[in-house]
């Protein structure tokens, strides 16, 4: 009888537990906490109270993974928006033009994802779940993994042998001290801060905005050499709003209510101020503050039989990226695909684990590049914000902050606002997609098709019908002839 068990009960450890399911006898999940009824908080997990969203690959391998499961959570009142034809984004260099790239990220709370997922991740009852369980240690040696030790719910050990053991527990991940106290070798870990701090709050959004509010991502731009503030407005499920203000070091972002709305007026548009003017607050401003990048190389040098990491756990990326949970659900395909080739052998774990690991390069690449950008235009002029429609070059061949890079990074940021090639380059990539041939732009009503990007806030928002109607209602005559393209 083969046993699998995987520590972690996120949405990575059930889906690694779903996966396993199909090639082993008998799998567990041990989980610390106790899993709400239906979406809500769960312990150790505060980032929870923050954005998420998944990318277009992340997306999709989820629903190959679990079938019908993005419908399932557009159901539950998650949304879907193009990247940009759902979008507004004001980058450091000005809007993006409203366009169908192919790309595309789901929003919902993050209580929502994990509970639909779990949901339909355990419903064959094929996974058991300890509850109320700590994960104590491993148990084996160098060679070969064969199980946990764990602490129940009266702090009692218990052993759980296992053939596979995966660890699914996150950034807080404790497997590099569980490998060296069984007597293995150091594990290599580069860690990358820029130093980003985040403050969120959530608002019931006006009825007539709800459903149909676009994604909005503002990126500052540093003036006189004061570093910007960032923000992101994404919809969630219950007619409510996910607000995030970002900055470095130099702009940590507010926690205190009036400040935080304070911030938001400051902000390069007045769209999101005048949107949550509408609002209504629903509870504190909540910071977080744990963003920088961390890549535990668990595949470099000889490792024991019977162990893989999956997730954050392995690669965590700067969460302003969007990247995490798109980034583990395709290291849980990759996980599925090597256990239909070659079963569920746990002599293949150490070869597997380079495999996920390489899902994780393209996130990893993006996210420490502009980082890197990111500290270099700190110690200049206050520092940048990426997310989803980041600037987009990248200022390769050349010194990160020299003269000549950020020549070529405005240029490239400029460029790529009135082109539909580059957009669709942009955003796939972004979204950890293959670039592609552009689609056909769409033109904009009352325009003939050019590639003008808007030129302030009210002829961005002029490209969304339902969002316009509200945005004019208060300013008769301002509406510009530039609208929604169709």
């Amino acid at each position: 009888m083969t046993k699998a068990v995987v520590l972690g009960g996120g949405f990575a450890g059930v889906l690694a537990a779903k996966v396993l399911a199909g090639r082993v006898d008998e799998v567990t999940v041990v989980e610390g906490g106790r899993y709400p009824a239906g979406p809500g908080v769960r312990p150790g997990l505060p980032q929870a109270f923050h954005s998420h969203v998944l990318v277009t690959a992340g997306a999709e391998a989820l629903d190959r993974l679990l079938p019908g499961t993005l419908d399932a959570l557009l159901a539950r009142g998650a949304h879907r928006r193009g990247l940009s034809d759902g979008s507004l984004i004001l980058s450091a260099d000005g809007w993006f033009r409203r366009h169908d790239t192919g790309a595309f990220l789901v929003s919902g709370s993050r209580w929502l994802l994990d509970h639909v997922i779990r949901q339909r991740a355990l419903a064959d009852g094929a996974v058991s779940v300890r509850e109320r369980t700590r994960v104590l240690g491993l148990i084996g040696n160098t060679s070969r993994i064969s199980g946990v030790v764990v602490a129940r719910e009266d702090g009692s050990r218990e052993n759980l042998h296992a053939d596979l053991v995966v660890d699914a527990t996150g950034r807080r991940s404790r497997a590099v001290r569980w490998l060296t106290a069984l007597g293995g070798p150091a594990i290599e870990e580069e860690v990358l801060d820029p130093g980003l701090a985040y403050s969120t709050r959530i608002y019931r959004a006006p009825a007539d905005l709800a459903a149909d509010i676009p994604a909005i991502m503002l990126h500052p731009r540093p003036a006189q050499g004061r570093p910007g503030h960032g923000a992101t407005l994404f919809p969630l499920e219950d007619g409510r709003w996910i607000v995030t203000l970002t900055g470095t070091r130099a702009a940590t972002p507010p926690t205190g209510e009036q400040a935080f709305t304070d911030c938001v007026h400051a902000l390069r548009s007045p769209l999101l101020a005048e949107l949550l003017a509408a609002a209504e607050p629903l509870g504190a401003v909540r910071p977080y503050r744990a963003t920088a990048n961390r890549r535990r190389y668990f595949e470099r040098g000889p490792r024991p039989e019977g162990f893989l990491v999956v997730g954050d756990a392995l690669t965590a990326v700067n969460p302003v990226y969007s990247h995490g949970m798109s980034v583990a659900l395709l290291g849980i395909e990759r996980l599925e695909q090597d256990l239909a080739r070659y079963g569920a052998d746990p002599g293949r774990l150490p070869a597997l684990q380079g495999a996920v690991a390489e899902v994780a390069d393209a996130s990893w690449r993006m996210a420490t590049r502009q980082d890197r950008l990111r500290e270099s235009a700190a110690a200049a002029d206050g520092g940048a914000h990426g997310a989803p429609g980041k600037d987009a070059a990248s200022g390769a061949g050349t010194a990160p902050g020299s003269a000549a890079a950020q020549r070529a990074r405005a240029l490239m940021s400029r460029a790529v606002l009135g082109s539909p090639a580059l957009m669709v380059d942009l955003f796939r990539t972004q979204t950890l997609l293959p670039a592609r041939s552009a689609p056909r732009p769409l033109a904009p009503s009352g325009t003939s098709g050019g590639s003008r990007p808007p030129r302030d806030t009210d002829e961005a928002v002029a490209q969304f019908p339902g969002l316009s109607e509200w945005w004019f209602s208060a300013r008769p005559g301002r509406r510009p002839a530039v609208g929604r393209e169709s």
